[in-house]
């Protein structure tokens, strides 16, 4: 299933790419592409300065796509050139939860399903999930990583039980099989403009149900709003490609495939173990002494701070 937060929002980004590339590029390549033209077809309008002015241009694009692939690129992949969505995998038959992420945004991991922690748990946090959307934490006490990793998955909590009975849902299929649950409805993998529209209204139904008819009028004037930001993010989804697991994730629980190894600290990159390690006494719970009080200050009546009157 797919997970991730702020989905909301995307297409912000692919908007201001497209917007940003797309009339420089056209410009650039009108401008440069016409002077080329010129002095290689009109000799009378060949001159140093047209050739300088050629050169020019050229250098002057390149160092523009060049500041952009260095600096700008990684942003933009963020919703565009990248996969289509965060996935998570849960097995079953395995007792695993799986993440499939991009290499470059911590990649595919694969947890213990012992090791799972969810963020709604408590009933009395319920009114705490408005706009929120169901968390996954796999703490390193539990893991054995240096650092904690989570997933955000699930429409916007509305106020109410959602949330805990998403991971009820969950936790049911899980530990006592699907035939403790409902059968799960199933959407389409291509990228669907209903997916793109729909993430924006997700969190817009209690808005609806409990302002008051002026709100509402108000919201009919924003609507170009979503219109604009829905077809950013279809664009995002048309732009990206689907992910897909690895064999041996896809495979496991079948009779005689191997079972995926759960993620260690070797399965990194040097670099990455070293930046993780550098921060992994943040994850620990250090012994201390209480921090010593400070002594209050006497507190003044209103009579000592009244400034005596002259005398007559």
């Amino acid at each position: 299933m797919r997970c991730g937060g702020s989905e909301e929002k995307r297409g912000i980004i692919t908007l201001m790419t497209l917007g940003s590339l797309g009339p420089m590029t056209y410009s650039w390549l009108n401008i440069t592409l016409g002077s080329i033209y010129i002095n290689a077809t009109q000799p009378e309008f060949l001159s140093v300065f047209s050739v300088l002015f050629s050169t020019y241009m050229i250098l002057l694009g390149g160092a523009a796509y060049y500041i952009y692939a260095k600096y700008g690129f990684r942003l933009s992949r963020l919703e565009m050139l990248t996969s289509r969505h965060l996935l998570i995998r849960f097995n079953r038959k395995t007792q695993q939860v799986h993440l499939h992420r991009p290499g470059y945004c911590g990649g595919i991991v694969t947890f213990p399903w012992k090791t799972t922690g969810s963020t709604a748990i408590d009933p009395e946090d319920d009114p705490l999930s408005v706009g929120m959307r169901l968390g996954l934490v796999w703490h390193p006490s539990r893991t054995g990583l240096p650092h904690m990793e989570m997933a955000l998955l699930g429409k916007q909590g509305q106020g109410g039980s959602e949330l805990r009975d998403e991971w009820e849902f969950i936790r049911r299929y899980m530990e006592e099989g699907p035939h403790a649950v409902p059968r799960p409805r199933l959407s389409t993998q291509l990228p669907s403009p209903i997916q793109a529209f729909s993430a924006q209204f997700e969190g817009l139904g209690r808005f609806f149900r409990k302002s008051s008819w002026l709100f509402k009028v108000a919201l009919l004037f924003v609507w170009p709003a979503f219109v604009i930001i829905g077809t950013g993010h279809w664009l995002s989804l048309l732009l990206c490609w689907r992910p897909r697991w690895p064999k041996v994730i896809r495979e496991a629980g079948l009779p005689g495939k191997p079972v995926p190894p759960v993620t260690t600290l070797s399965d990194y990159p040097p670099a990455i173990q070293a930046r993780l390690l550098a921060n992994a006494d943040r994850w620990q719970l250090k012994p201390g002494k209480r921090p010593a009080k400070k002594p209050r200050k006497p507190r003044r009546s209103k009579a000592q701070e009244k400034p005596a009157a002259p005398n007559e």
